[in-house]
Order: structure tokens, then C-alpha cells, then sequence
């Protein structure tokens, strides 16, 4: 237990009896209650407050802080028992049954309190409940209540808890760090004997197994990954539970065992019990601060926390990397250290364990290559080997990927004894680098490999660069897991692919990633695609920088180098222009294919963009995205085989239309005619064959019965998307108007095209989810979207006023801080000008950017919609009211400060148009 300096400072227990006696003296009986009441709340008060001021004012540790309030709370509880078996019940010749003892359980226990803990209280009895027992523990227990404290309480005797204790491992773990606090202590001793002998004596492997068991359901709850980017402080992957774990074990099967004797018996080098305490330390610090800072038992760090915390706990800003990254960073590799500890410890566990057993003698150790296989794991024959040969670190990896072994504890543990021995050396030695090639593109396990690699600390050993980016956080809403995690499940899912494992939801990459000529090329390329994360600047250019010197190093041939420099040069090209330009726009196919050039970089780019959006969280990838980058590879594959489109435009208008006439079999050629004259050119290229067929029913339906307007909605399962159109009268400020209806009735737009027919008739169609990114897959969840929009169009709702008080991620987005940008591109197409909108996702940002669009005279021909976490990209194909592009200087700033002001939410235009954007 550390020391706590000034223990009466906090809590002076013989002035609190003074004050209590003076109390009875002064006061009658039925006050007493209220009276110590007063008096407690009061020294309870200020002894938490003075642990608080000296865990910020004199930087206490925060395991100093928990074992403080520990200390504060023994101090009150003595006094309350004291006070209630002298002076409310007292007993003058007590019996054998009117025993009662005061016993701290659970974290409580080990004399440890986060602010906001709730206090594990038991009240031990000889052999029955009298009622003298139960009025001294009701007493109690209301006082503790009117103080405000949680308690967590049973009153048990030593029979019923060695009972409890065989039924129920949460009884076992809280019992095993009992602790005496007061009261008749021979009784707790009795208790404390009887559930070493007749419990913990007979069933350790049984505790250890259940406890490992607990843990990994512990871990699979909450991620099952210790680099989420809102981790769990307490009961996530490297938490606190997972040290408290090891502990628990060590004292169930080696009673007695402190944690500084865990190295005196051999369970942790020095090294390694000094990282223990530190790892221990840091995570009560940042735990005691959390609670502080959020006025309750918070566990979670999240968004809003981690910036706040930083700023409390002294994370200054350096160049690439902020206070609250860095602040996260220190805590991931605490998290990961917590794991190594983990891992060690049961290490030696299994070896004691086995060393105990008569058979173990005569077990034999088999040789595999340089290794050893003990237990069916590899290790090391010696622990000379590394000092010898250290490429062996690597090879280890290598050698128990292509056999299909786990690696020994032990092994892991030497490896990070021998860390130092990974030197320019042998990262530069032909057979690691081969070996840790044969790790990356492996078939096999590659990617558990990878994760042991870097759990082990030789990942970025090995590879410098990629150490720096080991535990780095990206602070935002989007990305869910730390940079090195995200690139190593990135690896897996390549594989995964590779094997057809995914082809039910990744047919085109499943199929495109057979017709790639170099393997080795795309495995390297998804390793570095993120390498420069937090160095400041496009880390896509200064990836592509770290991988012209990497990749000769891992025996990349020059022409596979250049390669690999490209891919991360442009690993985000294929995802920007698939989910932020009109694909049916020539001219986006044509600037893409002209990056691209190939169409084996082009399979390349599809397999890398795929990998990179599945990995960055659950959640992220959905058929919609799926669907335009098929789009965007099939238009861009026709050009680069054939060097141009093999179809013209009224050869691609013509197929749609022969395809489309198949599918209304029972139209007449009169009817079908006269819907293909009605529609445009540029709408046949645009729209799909499902929408066409959804389109041509809902304007034959709407101008049969002479309607105003027809609204439909179908759901597109593959894509988990919904689309809807729109076919009204066009008129200036209808997109405004449809935008704002979706998102009153609670749809995210994904994407828009806006056609006008030859007769003036409005043809808009919408790809929409719901707020967690699926489709709207019932009947009435579609109902309720046609409902809406018809009634914003028949001007009975208003959305502006309706979307103003919504939320999209609750008060979790007040962590960000996000400058809208404006960006106005008059080359990205031929016939538009395109203007995309970088800012905060907000409900209506999407509605007040089309207003302004429609108040600044812009037609609408297209839009496309991006969100990343909390940031939207709103991306919109607009020309003049006579069809040209927009290219007047001022014009053009007039356009960009009004965008401005509405991604803001801002006013856009004077007072004297109230009226018209009400109506709107």
C-alpha cells in the first residue's frame, strides 16, 4: 500500500468520537440519528475533498487518491459501528449469537475507492441472525444511505459464505480480499480460515480457469480489442480488471502473496513488476480523474473526457499530434503493456502448474527447425539463441505461421528481453526480411501472426515507421480503432478475400483479387497505407515517401515499389470519387482513369479501398458503398481496356432503354415510347435498371389519376440502402423542400440525381438510411417517408423549425470542433460546376445547404453525400438557370460565403425573405 502522507488531515477519527459523545450528551435519543448524520456527512465531506485537492493541487497519484478515500471510509465505518453498539445498542452481557464483524469486501477490500465506487460491506454473524445484529447492520445502513454512498451489503455467516462462495465466482473473487475492518475479528479470522481450507485450498485450477473464462467474456462485451477508441478504463481489453485479474489469481493459488513478492517468488522480473506498478498507477490516475471530472462512477473514456482529461492530466500539443491524441496514445500502450504483463503471468502459471505434475518429468521437448515444441508451442532451445542469432525473432513468427504452432509465453516473454537486438542489423538482413514478407502475405494465420508480432513489440521494432504509429489514436468519430490495429485488420480482410471467405458480401474484389499479378504488392500496400498518420502534412504523400525506402529493404523488385508508392499515394482516390462524384458524369471516369492508368492498379486500388473502409469499425462498410465503387470499377475498367468507352452515349441510352422495355412486357409501344421521349439522355446514363423500372410505374400512376405529385419508396437489400423518388412539377427549391421532408421523417441521404423530363415534370431520385445506417426495411418506416414528403410538399410541414432541435450523436460531438471548408471545382466535369462542402454533421445541414443552393439560383443536378463520423462532405453538381457552368469571380465568392455561413447554421439572407425560407 503506498503511503498517505497526513492521515488526519482527511479524517480525524478521535475528534469525530468527541463531537459524537457531545452529541449524546447534548441531544435526546430521537435526534441521535440526525446528529451523526450531520457529523459523518460533514468529515466525510471534507475528507473527500481534500483527497480531491491533493490529486490536482499536489499531482497525487491516483492510486494514492483511491487507497485515501479507502482510508477515509475504514475511518467513518469505525466510528458509525462504535457509536451504534455503544451508545444506540448497546449490549452489556452479550451472548455467543450477538457477534457481529465489520468485513470490507470486492475492490473495497484491497483498500481501493474510485470517487464514485460503491463501498462492498460485510456483516458477518456467528451462526444466526439476532435481532440485536439486525437492528446494529439496519442502523448502519440507513446512515450510510442519508450520507449519499452506494453500498453494496450482506449480512452472511462463515458457513453461508464458503457456501455461496463454491456457487457463485463473483462471491469467490469478492471473499478473497476480505479484509477486516472492525467489530469481533476473532470471528472474521474464523471465517477468513474456513474459506482458505475448504475452498481455495481445493480448487485453484478451477478458480483460474473460470477467471481466464470471465475475462475473455469481459473483453468480447466490450470489443474484444484494447485499442477502441472509447475504451473502457476499468473492464476493457488492458484495463484495470485485467491487472486486478492477475492479482486475484496470484493470491488464490499463493495466499498471502503482496504484489511486491510476486517477484521475489518469480512470477515478474523487476522489469516487469516496476511496469505492473506503473501500468496500475497510470490507469488509477486517469480512473480517480474520470470520476472527478464526471461527478459520477464513469468508466468510459470517452470523446468528450479524453480532451478534457488531457488538458487536466498536463498533455501539451506537439507538431502532428495533439494533447488528447497523445494523452490516448500513453494510454494505449498501458493498455497493450497491461496485455504483455497478462500473457507473462500466465505464462509462468502454466509452467508452474506443469512443473507440479509427476508426468511433466518425463515429457519430452521436440525440435521444429531453430525451435523448440513444448506443450504443441514454439520456443526457443535456449535463451542464448537470440544473443547468437537474433533474426530468429522474426523467424519464430515465420516458422509457427507456415506450421500452424502458437508461440510459448516464454518465447514472447525472451523476445521482449532481447527487444535491444533488433538493430539496423538485422533490419536489414535478407532471410528477417524474407521471413517477415512470408508473415504478411501468409494464407494461414498472417494476421493473428502480425498481432502477436506487435503485442510483443517486434512489429515496430522491426519496422520503425510503423512503431510510430503503435497505439495512435486518430481523434475523431469515424475511425474505431488505433492506427496500427486498423492496418492490421486491414491485412487480415485481404486475406479473408483472398480465401472467398467474404464473397457474399465482397463478389467483385473476391473475384478481382485472383486476377492480381503480384500479391506481394497489395499485402505491403494496405501495411503502409497509414504508416505517416500523425507526422503532420497528407500522410498519403509522405506514405508514399516511407514506402519508396521500405519496400527495396522488405525485396520488392523497383517496378513493385513504385507500385506500392502509388497505391498509398492514392489509396483514398477510389473512395473520394466513388462517394463524392456522379459517376454517370464521363468526365469523373475519365480524371480517374487518367491517375489510375492500368487495370491491374486499378484492382490493386479496389481490393485496397475495400479493406481500408471495412476496417476502420463495425458499422462502417455497407452495400451502398459496395455498390458505387462496382459502379465506378466496371466504368473505369471499360476504359482502360479498351483505352476509351467501347459504348457511346446513344448506344448506352438505347441498351437501357431495350432492357427496360423487357422488364414492362405488358406496356403498349405507344405508352413506353412515350415515356423514353420524356426523359433526357443524361438520365438513362445515370440511373440503374431497378430505378428505371420504379421510375417509369410511379409516372405512369402519377399521371393516370392527374396527380400533383408521386412519391414511392423500395428497399434495395444488398446496398441496405432505401430508394426514394420524387416526380412532381419542377420548381425552384424543391430539392430544398425533399431534403428537408427525408430529414424530419429521419433519413440520412446518402446520394441525389435531380432530372427535369422534356415537359418540365421534376424525375429526383434518393438513396437514404435510417440514423444507424441501414435501410428502412418495413412497411411502415416507408409509409411514414411517402407520408412525409407528400405533406412538405402539400406546405403542411416546416422542416426547418422541426430539424433544429435534433441531434445526431447526442452531446458526443461538442468534443469537436470542426472549420467548414468550400470548395468549387469547374474541372472535375464538362457540363458543371461542383462545389463540395467540408463540415460538422448536423440534422438540416444538408436542407439548409440546398435553401441557399435555390436562393443563390443554382440548378441542381446531382448530389452526393459522405459522412465520416462527425464530419459530413456534401458534394453537389450545379449550373446556372441557363445551363453553364458558373464562372464570374464574384459570383463564385458570393456562392462560397453563403455555403459558409449555412454549414454553419448561420443566418444566410436578409430578414426581409423570412417568409419565403419558412415557406421552404
Amino acid at each position: 500500500m503506498s503511503k498517505i502522507r497526513n492521515r488526519r488531515a482527511i479524517i480525524n477519527r478521535k475528534d469525530l468520537v468527541i463531537a459524537l459523545d457531545a452529541m449524546v450528551a447534548e441531544k435526546s435519543q430521537s435526534d441521535w440519528h440526525a446528529g451523526v448524520t450531520a457529523i459523518l456527512k460533514d468529515a466525510h465531506q471534507r475528507g473527500w475533498n481534500e483527497v480531491k485537492r491533493r490529486f490536482y493541487d499536489e499531482a497525487e497519484n491516483g492510486r494514492t487518491a483511491a487507497e485515501s478515500i479507502s482510508f477515509l471510509m475504514d475511518q467513518l465505518l469505525r466510528t458509525l459501528y462504535d457509536f451504534v453498539t455503544t451508545h444506540v445498542y448497546p449490549l452489556s452481557n452479550p451472548t455467543a449469537s450477538e457477534q457481529l464483524c465489520l468485513v470490507a469486501t470486492g475492490g473495497y477490500g484491497r483498500g481501493e475507492l474510485a470517487p464514485f465506487s460503491d463501498i462492498d460491506l460485510l456483516f458477518l454473524i456467528p451462526y444466526k441472525s439476532t435481532p440485536w445484529a439486525e437492528n446494529v447492520v439496519e442502523y448502519m445502513l440507513y446512515t450510510l444511505w442519508d450520507l449519499g454512498l452506494k453500498v453494496g451489503h450482506a449480512t452472511r455467516t462463515p458457513e453461508e459464505c464458503t457456501r455461496l462462495a463454491k456457487e457463485d465466482l463473483t462471491i469467490r473473487t469478492a471473499l478473497l480480499e476480505a479484509r477486516y475492518l472492525w467489530g469481533e475479528e476473532k470471528l472474521f479470522l474464523a471465517a477468513a480460515k474456513r474459506f482458505v481450507r475448504r475452498i481455495v485450498a481445493t480448487s485453484g485450477p478451477e478458480f483460474v480457469e473460470l477467471k481466464l473464462a470471465e475475462r475473455d467474456n469481459r473483453h468480447k462485451k466490450m470489443g474484444d480489442s484494447r485499442y477502441v477508441v472509447e475504451p473502457n478504463i476499468k473492464d476493457g481489453k488492458g484495463g484495470l480488471r485485467d491487472l486486478q485479474t492477475m492479482w486475484w489469481i496470484a493470491l488464490y493459488l499463493y495466499g498471502g502473496l503482496s504484489r511486491e513478492k510476486m517477484q521475489a517468488e518469480d512470477m515478474l522480473t523487476a522489469t516487469e513488476n516496476r511496469q505492473f506498478r506503473k501500468a496500475n498507477s497510470f490507469l488509477w490516475t486517469v480512473r480517480v480523474a474520470l470520476h472527478f471530472l464526471a461527478g459520477r462512477a464513469e468508466e468510459r473514456l470517452t470523446f468528450d473526457t479524453q480532451r478534457m482529461l488531457a488538458e487536466q492530466l498536463k498533455y501539451k500539443d506537439h507538431p502532428g499530434a495533439s494533447g488528447v491524441e497523445r494523452f490516448m496514445k500513453h494510454y494505449f500502450l498501458v493498455a497493450k503493456q497491461v496485455g504483455d504483463l497478462t500473457r507473462i503471468f500466465c505464462a509462468v502459471l502454466e509452467a508452474r502448474q506443469q512443473k507440479s505434475t509427476f508426468l511433466a518429468r518425463f515429457r519430452r521437448t521436440k525440435k521444429l527447425q531453430e525451435f523448440a515444441v513444448e506443450a504443441g508451442r514454439l520456443t526457443f532451445v535456449t535463451p542464448d539463441d537470440l544473443k547468437n542469432d537474433p533474426t530468429l525473432i522474426i523467424r519464430i513468427f515465420a516458422v509457427a505461421d507456415d506450421k500452424g504452432f502458437d508461440i510459448h509465453p516464454d518465447a514472447l516473454r525472451l523476445i521482449k528481453l532481447n527487444l535491444h537486438r533488433v538493430t539496423d542489423k538485422i533490419r536489414h538482413n535478407e532471410q528477417a526480411n524474407a521471413d517477415f514478407l512470408a508473415v504478411l502475405t501468409s494464407q494461414k494465420e498472417g494476421e493473428i501472426n502480425l498481432r502477436r508480432m506487435n503485442e510483443a513489440g517486434v512489429f515496430g521494432r522491426f519496422v520503425p515507421d510503423f512503431g510510430r504509429v503503435v497505439a495512435q489514436m486518430q481523434y475523431d468519430m469515424y475511425h474505431h480503432y488505433t492506427v496500427d490495429e486498423h492496418t492490421i485488420r486491414a491485412i487480415g480482410l485481404v486475406a479473408r478475400i483472398e480465401a472467398g471467405e467474404l464473397a457474399d458480401e465482397h463478389p467483385l474484389s473476391t473475384d478481382v483479387i485472383q486476377k492480381v499479378i503480384s500479391r506481394r504488392v497489395l499485402y505491403v500496400a494496405v501495411l503502409l497505407h497509414d504508416i505517416a498518420k500523425g507526422r503532420g502534412g497528407d500522410h498519403s504523400v509522405i506514405g508514399a515517401e516511407v514506402a519508396e525506402y521500405l519496400c527495396p529493404r522488405f525485396g520488392l523488385k523497383p517496378a513493385e515499389t513504385e507500385t506500392v508508392a502509388w497505391l498509398v499515394r492514392w489509396h483514398l482516390l477510389m473512395s473520394n470519387t466513388a462517394f463524392k462524384r456522379d459517376l454517370s458524369d464521363h468526365k469523373t471516369i475519365q480524371d480517374f482513369c487518367e491517375l489510375v492508368k492500368s487495370p491491374e492498379r486499378l484492382r490493386l486500388l479496389l481490393v485496397l479501398t475495400v479493406v481500408d473502409i471495412r476496417a476502420v469499425g463495425p458499422g462502417i462498410w455497407n452495400g451502398w458503398k459496395g455498390q458505387l465503387l462496382r459502379e465506378l470499377y466496371y466504368a473505369a475498367e471499360e476504359v482502360l481496356v479498351a483505352g476509351h468507352v467501347n459504348v457511346g452515349r446513344g448506344e448506352r441510352v438505347k441498351a437501357k432503354q431495350v432492357e427496360l422495355r423487357e422488364t414492362l412486357k405488358d406496356w403498349s409501344d405507344k405508352d413506353f415510347d412515350a415515356h423514353t421521349d420524356k426523359m433526357p439522355d443524361a438520365y438513362w446514363i445515370a440511373e440503374g435498371p431497378n430505378t428505371l423500372e420504379q421510375n417509369a410505374f410511379l409516372i405512369r400512376e402519377t399521371d393516370d389519376r392527374g396527380g400533383a405529385f408521386g412519391v414511392t419508396a423500395r428497399i434495395e437489400p444488398f446496398q441496405d440502402m432505401t430508394k426514394v423518388s420524387v416526380y412532381t412539377a419542377d420548381h425552384p427549391g424543391l430539392f430544398a423542400r425533399i431534403v428537408g421532408a427525408l430529414g424530419v421523417a429521419g433519413a440520412t441521404i446518402m446520394g441525389a440525381k435531380i432530372h427535369t423530363s422534356k415537359d418540365g415534370m421534376a424525375m429526383d431520385n434518393f438513396a437514404v438510411q435510417d440514423m444507424d445506417g441501414h435501410a428502412f426495411d418495413s412497411r411502415r418506416q416507408l409509409d411514414k417517408l411517402e407520408d412525409t414528403i407528400l405533406e412538405t410538399l402539400r406546405g403542411n410541414v416546416r422542416p426547418k423549425e422541426q430539424l433544429k432541435e435534433r441531434r445526431i450523436f447526442g452531446k458526443k460531438d461538442a468534443a469537436f470542433e470542426i472549420e467548414p471548408v468550400v470548395l468549387i471545382d469547374n474541372r472535375a466535369s464538362n457540363w458543371s460546376t461542383v462545389i463540395e462542402v467540408n463540415a460538422k454533421d448536423r440534422p438540416g445541414l444538408l436542407y439548409d445547404l440546398a435553401y441557399a443552393l435555390y436562393r443563390l439560383k443554382l440548378s441542381l443536378y446531382s448530389a452526393h453525400v459522405a459522412t465520416y463520423g462527425e464530419r459530413a462532405i456534401d458534394v453537389f453538381y450545379v449550373r446556372d438557370l441557363v445551363g453553364q457552368k458558373i464562372s464570374n469571380k464574384i459570383r463564385l465568392r458570393n456562392i462560397e460565403e453563403k455555403l459558409l455561413k449555412a454549414a454553419r447554421g448561420e443566418p444566410i439572407f436578409t430578414q426581409k425573405n423570412k417568409h419565403t425560407e419558412t415557406v421552404i
